[in-house]
């Protein structure tokens, strides 16, 4: 594995303008951490990644490598390019099993996270290097979000978050109350009254976006989100269709496969995927079927009628086949989530966009003051790397606005 890693970053350039560092979200300084690693120091190339985004570890496994750093890379215009995900990956995992450093000292003001995923668990670990008292409220029973619930073993060990809890959250002082969905019990007042200062939702995307054909109620159907949080307890048969082409209808196909449904069948409304070249690779490879201009109309108890579809290089519609029928013992539907409107039916003063998300403006304050979101609850459903981007951002903005509350 090092020996690996040392030919990856034996091949990197060096460029004097870093196509690499343009085209990775967060902008990580990929030539300076491959010269640290060069020169013996990978603490400091370690210290570094997580400075700048506090899911490096994370990132270095699940980030769409092949569109950003490295589909930038200038070795990749005639050849390979330098494959930073296994560099990034060997120096973050190594630094982060030797990272000790208890919290920073306290500046006296708490702040509660609502949601423990990519955005909260970002939004933790800055405001805890600042000195706040941060508690994260979190309504499953570990922390992770959709990385946890929603990204299979295979792709994101769990391990890794159960050691991002340890060397992130409790050596820093960051508590968690698990099994707390705030909204219930608890609301968002009862944290103001007890005295956090700020607060910040990071909740996701957790509603299942429906199709609305007839069928969808029936005991075979199910959808991407729900089955990805615990596979093992879906009986799907033999035959699976899955309706949807994003990441997360790779992860349902792939993870039917390794738990025991012998043919899995993607059916693609249009004639290109939305999950990454990467990731259809990878359910090709195990043994996903893909279909293309499938038109779901109904599903009944053996199967799905669909009507066929042909499109012109715009998308347009050409023509429709009649409708006709695709055998299979299980259907399930990853064509989208939406976000969950407990916390905005239980606060006054929150609203949402006119797509179902929770409105913000482009600092990410929400309509009531004091309480900040960033994440797939403001965006919609995103990658990873997207949402410690923006989170980054948000993080400053509620330090600046504590601040400010300090000083008056």
């Amino acid at each position: 594995m090092a020996l690996h890693v040392m030919d990856e970053a034996n091949h990197c350039l060096g460029c004097k303008v870093p196509r690499c560092q343009q085209g990775c979200p967060i902008h990580t300084n990929i030539p300076e951490v491959i010269r640290l690693l060069k020169a013996n120091k990978l603490d400091e190339a370690g210290r570094m990644l997580f400075e700048n985004n506090p899911l490096t570890t994370v990132c270095s496994l699940v980030c769409n490598h092949e569109n950003q750093c490295e589909g930038h890379c200038v070795r990749g215009i005639k050849g390979a390019p330098v494959h930073f995900s296994v560099i990034e990956n060997y120096i973050s995992s190594t630094y982060a099993s030797q990272m000790t450093q208890g919290p920073a000292p306290s500046n006296g003001k708490k702040a509660a996270i609502i949601g423990s995923g990519p955005a909260g668990l970002t939004i933790a670990v800055i405001l805890a290097r600042y000195g706040y008292d941060v508690t994260i409220f979190e309504s499953h029973d570990k922390i992770g979000g959709v990385l946890r619930y929603g990204i299979p073993e295979f792709r994101l060990p769990k391990s890794v978050l159960d050691d991002f809890e340890y060397r992130h959250l409790r050596l820093k002082g960051i508590k968690v109350r698990p099994n707390t969905d705030v909204g219930k019990a608890l609301k968002i007042e009862d944290l103001f009254r007890d005295g956090y200062k700020a607060i910040f939702i990071g909740t996701g995307v957790w509603k299942p976006k429906a199709m609305g054909i007839p069928g969808e109620s029936l005991g075979h159907v199910n959808y991407a989100i729900d089955y990805l949080v615990d596979p093992d307890v879906y009986d799907l048969g033999d035959n699976l269709v899955v309706i949807g082409a994003g990441n997360s209808a790779m992860d349902v196909a792939r993870t039917a496969l390794r738990k025991g449904v012998r043919h899995v069948s993607v059916f693609c409304r249009r004639y290109q995927t939305a999950a990454s070249v990467r990731e259809v690779d990878y359910a090709k490879a195990d043994g996903v079927e893909f279909y293309y201009g499938m038109r779901p109309s109904r599903i009944t108890d053996d199967g799905v009628y669909y009507k066929k579809v042909e499109m012109d290089e715009e998308g347009n519609i050409t023509s429709t086949s009649e409708e006709q029928f695709f055998p299979c013992s299980s259907v399930i539907i990853a064509i989208s989530q939406g976000a969950q409107n407990r916390i905005v039916s239980t606060t006054t003063g929150l609203e949402m966009s006119s797509h179902g998300l929770l409105a913000t403006d482009e600092h990410g304050h929400t309509t009531r003051e004091g309480i900040f979101a960033s994440g797939d609850v403001v965006l919609g459903a995103r990658t990873v790397v997207e949402a410690v981007k923006y989170s980054k951002q948000v993080a400053e903005e509620m330090d600046e606005y504590l601040t400010k509350r300090r000083e008056k």
